[in-house]
């Protein structure tokens, strides 16, 4: 396997260059994390990295990489399709408030008589 120096900026591992094995196609992993030991050896926390483009070139590619800290350490996104199930929003409590009780239609309408 081949790896590469890459730059971390950001963090407590900022202005750090470290070696990060690459890919088939010469590229580090999109997310980089660094366990942090806790004081009786057990891992306390995850640092995370994200990977950016250090700057582009005149046909739009990359022309290298570095790693920035993510502070929130939240898990990637990834790709939105056009198919895919919307993400969970939390429910407010005015949203049941509009619900018809139980046993009723939404639009009731009047007995007719006769």
């Amino acid at each position: 396997m081949r790896s590469e120096d890459v730059p971390f900026t950001g963090g407590p591992l900022d202005g750090r260059r470290l070696p990060v094995l690459v890919g088939m196609t010469g590229r580090p992993p999109k997310t980089y994390r660094v366990p942090v030991p806790g004081e009786d050896g057990t891992t306390a926390s995850v640092l995370v990295y994200r990977l950016r483009a250090t700057g582009t070139n005149r046909l739009g590619l990359p022309s290298g990489w570095h790693y920035a800290h993510d502070p929130s350490g939240r898990p990637a996104e990834g790709p939105r399709w056009p198919w895919s199930k919307p993400r969970a929003v939390a429910e407010t409590p005015a949203d049941d408030a509009t619900d018809p009780p139980p046993g009723e239609s939404p639009r009731a309408e009047p007995p007719r008589s006769g």
